[in-house]
């Protein structure tokens, strides 16, 4: 048994296509099937049912598809552990990061950070936090960048900083003549969301007890905070935006921001990883370089009131 042998292994069973599972390993389809097939002879089991299209992994492949996962990834881990105790920063991080994130987080540090280690590469990918815990368990992400806590076992959270939320009001909105906003203010037939599955519409329902939003002639739930600001500037209502969000808006748009009344709700945003992962010296340089990228303030835990899920 080989580590290219089971990297193959893990290919097949992504594309459940031996061909594009060869191209994306750069073999030839004959060569990856000879080594499949040498593997199930050396363990005397079959990992795929071939009669199927596309081809599935048989049950005992899929547990030994996910030994495999766990190996491939620690052999690479034991390579970059081994260049970081030499000083030579390099490898290869792969990151998932949440959508209501991502376009205002990662243009503050990513181009600093490549800067400052050429020879890391930095994969990223949009996807909920759902999704992010799923593939850092299956070993197909190394880092995720979230809301937390999410308390899944064997899944390390390492708070960066904390975002307050902040009411987005349409032009002419009552609110509009009130420095704060009370949370019994908000009413659920002006508030725009995010559509199911978004960590930030969990937030928003369990902060303001919404178990309706939407309003009475058209319901609308957007992938993006940019849709919703959208709605809000061209019709009536509201919508709660992360702290972040905040600095792309215009000077006229930010007219229209207000805080809520006493403590701000606030969520936290960190970096998890897998108890197990390896490169713990670039988890540290990139948590050190997204921290200094933020406002100081926003790294105090004392920046707002935390707003957890039910």
């Amino acid at each position: 048994m080989t580590i290219q042998q089971l990297e193959y292994l893990i290919a097949v069973d992504k594309y459940r296509h031996f061909g594009q599972a060869a191209e994306s390993c750069f073999v030839t389809q004959p060569t990856l099937s000879a080594q499949l097939s040498k593997l199930e002879r050396e363990l005397g089991v079959i990992l795929f049912d071939r009669s199927k299209m596309p081809v599935i992994p048989t049950e005992i492949g899929v547990q030994i598809i996910a030994q495999a996962k766990k190996v491939v990834s620690e052999s690479k881990g034991i390579l970059e552990l081994v260049a970081q105790l030499k000083g030579d920063i390099s490898g290869t991080i792969k990151l998932g990061i949440i959508p209501t994130l991502a376009p205002y987080l990662l243009h503050r540090f990513v181009r600093r950070f490549l800067e400052k280690y050429p020879n890391v590469k930095l994969e990223v990918q949009e996807m909920v936090t759902e999704e992010v815990v799923r593939r850092l368990k299956n070993d197909e992400l190394d880092l995720g960048i979230i809301v937390t806590p999410v308390a899944e076992p064997g899944i390390v959270e390492k708070p960066m900083f904390y975002e307050k939320f902040y009411v987005y009001l349409s032009k002419n909105h009552p609110l509009l003549a009130q420095k704060e906003v009370r949370v019994e203010q908000i009413k659920s037939d002006e508030l725009w969301i995010m559509q199911q599955g978004h960590c930030f519409r969990d937030q928003v329902i369990n902060f303001c007890d919404q178990t309706n939003s939407g309003h009475q002639n058209f319901h609308y739930e957007s992938g993006s905070l940019e849709g919703l600001k959208n709605m809000v500037n061209r019709y009536q209502g509201l919508t709660l935006l992360p702290e972040l969000a905040t600095d792309e808006l215009s000077d006229e748009e930010k007219t229209r921001l207000r805080p809520f009344e006493g403590e701000s709700p606030t969520r936290e945003v960190s970096i998890i990883l897998n108890r197990s992962y390896l490169k713990q010296k670039l988890v540290e340089l990139l948590f050190n370089e997204i921290t200094e990228s933020i406002p100081q303030e926003m790294t105090s835990k004392a920046h707002g009131k935390i707003v957890r899920f039910k």
